[in-house]
């Protein structure tokens, strides 16, 4: 399972972290697209099999204006630390499986549960 870290998760923090439960993760800023705009990421992306994966609001709003590919896992978490967004995505790495599976959803959205919340 490839995903595809949006600018506004961390790099240096998540990629490796995350090599385990999906080890084929990248981040935009290590496939030449820091500072890019969405449509190119979105494009970049479909065309080379990533998922998604950000807070942005805009990439929730492609999936449902454009449809999968790319699948989209919107993470509505605000300013949460990126611990807790490791463990949202490693707790739910089956979860994510599945949808990436699925032959019709597009996008995944991953709250903070209850235990992790503040």
């Amino acid at each position: 399972m490839k995903l595809l870290l949006y600018q506004n998760l961390s790099y240096y923090r998540l990629v490796e972290q995350l090599e385990l439960a999906f080890p084929r993760t990248r981040h935009v800023d290590t496939v030449s697209l820091p500072g890019q705009a969405d449509r190119a990421i979105w494009n970049r992306a479909r065309d080379n099999g990533f998922i998604i994966v950000s807070k942005d609001d805009d990439f929730r709003q492609l999936s449902f204006l454009k449809g999968a590919p790319p699948k989209v896992n919107w993470l509505p978490v605000g300013n949460a630390p990126t611990s807790t967004i490791l463990r949202i995505l490693t707790n739910r790495s089956s979860l994510i499986d599945e949808f990436v599976q699925s032959p019709t959803e597009s996008l995944l959205i991953l709250k903070i549960p209850q235990d992790l919340s503040p």
